[in-house]
């Protein structure tokens, strides 16, 4: 084959892959579609949710691992993805430890009923303030307050329904995996104005293994995932968990957050207002 001969077939091929690349890049510019249903609702999809929700409502206390995984943009373009592990220890209705560990410092978090103690073991440095009465308020405090925020809010609080159920606008069935958490799972979607969430639900116990969200205002659609393990409901809990004595003795900061202007691309924890029946950062 003559030279002039193969480098036509290489503009040529080039050519067909740009206009391939092109028709990619056309359908990917348009709006996703909802599946087709009857409603934008699907009951299996809602009851499920519900179960799940119903679930992790009915719990006096828990212990899981929640994996979080998150991208973040790069200066060369693509995302880096930065993960961090937390053990979880919940008792309600006004406790909380979150030991966590990951592509970072380490910290504590600590709410026994009376303060909340945000610990960074490294510097030796903690932070206390005066905690709301329940784990909701709590929580949303430490958001407010000092831009403290854990992605598994949501499983902790004392009607994880109403926080999905709030401004929800589509909910799918997806179906089955037996991939997630070596168990068998039903896969829900759903959505709001705020966020889109896949969701993976043991199809035994009800309780959530991973969940998969991209935030609407978040133009680079940078992916957030969290799986959810070593699931323990109605765990017995040793007298002191929800304390610790390095973070005591630590050198004492104020509870303040670290910048006037929250993180983009999360989601703030529910209300700032208790709850009625009463339950560090971004990760």
């Amino acid at each position: 084959m003559r030279k002039s001969t193969l480098v036509m077939l290489i503009a040529v091929g080039l050519l067909a892959s740009v206009a391939h690349a092109a028709d990619k890049k056309k359908e990917a510019a348009k709006p996703a579609k909802a599946p087709a249903t009857a409603s934008s609702l699907e009951p299996k999809a809602v009851d499920l949710l519900k179960a799940s929700s119903a679930t992790l409502a009915a719990a006096k206390s828990m212990s899981f691992t929640a994996v979080v995984s998150y991208e973040n943009p790069s200066l060369l373009g693509p995302p880096l993805v930065y993960t961090t592990k937390t053990d979880v220890l919940m008792q309600r209705p006004d406790k909380v430890r979150a030991i966590t560990s990951g592509d970072g410092p380490a910290s504590e978090f600590y709410l026994d009923g009376k303060t909340m103690t945000a610990f960074e073991p490294a510097s030796n440095l903690a932070a206390t303030a005066k905690a709301p009465a329940t784990i909701d308020a709590a929580l949303a405090a430490a958001y407010k307050d000092a831009a403290i925020y854990f992605p598994w809010t949501d499983v902790v609080v004392a009607d994880p329904w109403k926080d999905v159920a709030e401004g929800l606008k589509l909910a799918f069935y997806i179906g089955q995996s037996e991939i997630v958490g070596g168990t068998k799972t039903d896969m829900v979607a759903y959505a709001n104005d705020l966020v889109f969430v896949q969701a993976w639900i043991d199809a035994d116990d009800k309780l959530p293994r991973r969940l998969r969200a991209v935030y609407a205002n978040d133009p680079s659609r940078l992916r957030h995932e969290m799986e959810l393990s070593n699931w323990k409901l109605d765990v017995a809990v040793p007298d002191g968990a929800f304390a610790s004595k390095q973070a005591a003795s630590a050198k004492p900061i104020p509870f303040a957050r670290p910048d006037p202007v929250a993180p983009a691309g999360i989601k703030p924890p529910p209300s700032t207002a208790p709850s009625k029946s009463a339950p560090s950062k971004k990760n």
